[in-house]
């Protein structure tokens, strides 16, 4: 019995510690991330008193200081934040899910099916951004649809979803070069910033759905973490601690590609962002809690930090996607090359 108790004691002292870690870095990040918030209101071509930015985003009238934080940054800020939430919580999903770091968004083709919809209604439809934007969300549904119908045979399959989305997404990127290829030469310029991702030109006005969209189902998957935690554990064993496995893979894919799709309407596909954001926070926070918000933070950091560069580190400014997309390769590489030495390729 004595044994038994200093084993006990032991495990709590640890799920103590652990619980701490989580709270001090998320506290970290959420600080990081309000730094970082505060640095795109601050900057510009014009850097402003912090406190003419508080009187600004508080109604008052001041000349050149309204326009440019209310309507050019406090907009550029607020998609960079949510967007970057979205992406680093539905990567962080896949991943879990499927056990496998590879299984991003933008691997399985979720992305480049809305990439597809944006573009053909920017080139071929000449629509406007919210036809853009709807046509995003659909497209990124019925991708992962597809994706879930064509892998899904007798039972459900890590490995031939990957295999399915991996080739899904070859055809779409098929067909966006192809769209390019057969698009007027005006078209080219605004289809490209959409598929590198970028920042600007949001307004404020089109920032509540992915708002909105971000706060319901972050809470939504937050209740749903415990479940995560458990189909991590694989399909047998989840089904035995009583995790209806079916059903809380669905909710949990279909939350997530929600997020996934409203974010690529709103921004475009900022590159590598879903894809980093759940292996760095389960790098600082470790994995033994659901690192649901950890995630998002470390996504939102990566967007706005990404996007601080891309404007003020070089002579020309970059979009957002572009900066990621730096930072992004050198570690897909990396977790490949260590995936290839473990003989998990």
């Amino acid at each position: 019995m004595r044994n038994q108790s200093v084993e006990v004691t032991f495990i709590m002292a640890g799920m103590r510690r652990r619980r701490q870690r989580w709270i001090l870095v998320t506290c970290l990040l959420t600080i990081l991330t309000c730094i970082l918030c505060c640095a795109m209101l601050l900057l510009g071509n014009t850097i402003y008193p912090i406190e003419e930015v508080i009187r600004s985003l508080s109604g008052e009238q001041m000349a050149g200081v309204s326009f440019a934080v209310n309507t050019i940054r406090l907009p550029r800020m607020l998609a960079g934040l949510f967007a970057g939430f979205a992406f680093g919580i539905g990567g962080y999903i896949f991943q879990t899910i499927l056990r496998n770091p590879l299984a991003n968004p933008n691997v399985l083709g979720i992305t480049s099916g809305s990439s597809a919809a944006a573009v053909l209604c920017i080139t071929v439809f000449h629509t406007s951004n919210t036809v853009v934007s709807i046509a995003s969300i659909i497209a990124g549904l019925i991708t992962v649809i597809a994706m879930y119908v064509l892998s899904r045979g007798k039972s459900f399959s890590i490995g031939r979803l990957i295999l399915v989305g991996i080739g899904i997404q070859a055809m779409l990127d098929a067909i966006i070069s192809y769209l390019l290829l057969i698009s007027a030469q005006q078209d080219i310029p605004a289809t490209l910033r959409w598929l590198n991702g970028s920042l600007n030109g949001a307004q404020i006005e089109e920032l509540p759905p992915l708002m909105i969209t971000v706060i319901i189902f972050t809470f939504v998957l937050i209740l749903l973490g415990k479940h995560l935690n458990m189909l991590e554990l694989g399909e047998h064993m989840a089904s035995s601690l009583g995790v209806a496995t079916d059903k809380t893979r669905i909710l949990l894919i279909v939350c997530s590609v929600l997020l996934i799709a409203i974010a690529t309407a709103t921004t475009g596909p900022i590159a590598f962002v879903s894809f980093l954001a759940g292996p760095i926070a389960n790098r600082l926070v470790g994995v033994s809690f659901s690192n649901i918000v950890p995630a998002g933070l470390v996504g939102a950091s990566l967007v706005l930090l990404a996007d601080l560069i891309g404007q003020f580190a070089f002579a020309y400014r970059f979009p957002v996607g572009v900066i990621t997309g730096l930072l992004g390769a050198p570690y897909l590489i990396l977790l490949l090359i260590r995936m290839n030495r473990k003989g998990e390729l």
